[in-house]
């Protein structure tokens, strides 16, 4: 913040003189001037931009401070106004799994009875799904939950964080094959939904092994036109940090851990049930927006 305040002075009293220099002078700025002065526009654009709206996780075992992604406006909207609302507070995170993640957001987790299940709750309506390829499942990152929709919508309130594990080469190439699996499925289903709208467009019927078989070769061409490959810098994010890469591109990362990732970790090692709810709840006790 002091840095920022003290490039405005800077940028204020040199603009201020070289304005003034050229005012009485009646002399055109030199391409030089010109640079100087757009260089210090642009410092200052970004110095009075602002910082990434952050949120504290408050929690039985700690603090975690999250900070959202400015480019998954609606996540991060609606993140914050249910953060505000008090939403979370008292809610439960119901689903831990080690390596993988710990998931909260359910309303229905407050005050809710030992053992019972969880995950199905949430407000009436649904995020659509906002993915940018810089954004993936390393760990600490934010993401949205969500059902089975094939838009891909996320979840109005639930969220998980991701702990995941590090990756060798060759289980990253595994990685590849699964993901490029799921897609080749995805456009399977696609194509069969198209050709069965076609064809009762046209008051016509099919035999489903006929309209698998279309859906199949629909789906393989596809996929040997639009191979999967990982980003060497994704891959080499999964091979040190670590993350789940079989989420990226099917679920919505919205923002990262920035602080408190040892919390996470302690929440991850709860005993948990064959749900994998924890025995003992584990509490957002609140969450701030800073």
């Amino acid at each position: 913040m002091f840095y920022c305040f003290y490039v405005y002075f800077c940028i204020r009293e040199f603009s201020r003189s070289t304005i003034k220099f050229y005012s009485k002078t009646r002399m055109k700025p030199s391409i030089f001037t010109q640079i100087c002065l757009l260089t210090c526009t642009l410092l200052f654009t970004r110095c009075s931009a602002n910082d990434p709206t952050k949120i504290v996780i408050i929690t039985d075992y700690g603090d975690i401070v999250v900070q959202l992604y400015d480019q998954t406006t609606q996540h991060r909207d609606n993140f914050i106004k249910l953060a505000k609302q008090g939403y979370y507070d008292g809610t439960l995170f119901h689903r831990v799994i080690k390596e993988f993640m710990i998931q909260g957001g359910d309303p229905n987790s407050k005050n809710a009875k030992p053992g019972e299940r969880l995950g199905m709750g949430g407000p009436d309506y649904k995020i659509p799904a906002e993915f940018f390829p810089q954004y993936i499942h390393k760990r600490g990152a934010l993401a949205a939950a969500r059902d089975n929709n094939p838009m891909k919508a996320s979840s109005g309130s639930q969220f998980y964080i991701v702990q995941g594990k590090t990756y060798n080469e060759d289980e990253l190439d595994m990685v590849e094959v699964q993901i490029a699996q799921q897609y080749a499925q995805q456009m399977y289903f696609q194509y069969r939904r198209e050709e069965e709208a076609a064809m009762q467009k046209a008051g016509q019927t099919i035999a489903l092994d006929t309209l698998h078989a279309r859906a199949s070769r629909k789906a393989s061409a596809w996929l040997r036109s639009n191979p999967y490959q990982m980003m060497p810098e994704d891959r080499a994010v999964y091979e040190t940090i670590g993350g789940t890469p079989l989420l990226d591109g099917d679920y919505t990362v919205f923002g990262e851990v920035i602080k408190g990732m040892d919390v996470v970790e302690k929440i991850i090692n709860v005993d948990t049930d064959e749900n994998n709810r924890p025995i003992t709840d584990v509490k957002i006790k609140k969450m701030k927006v800073k």
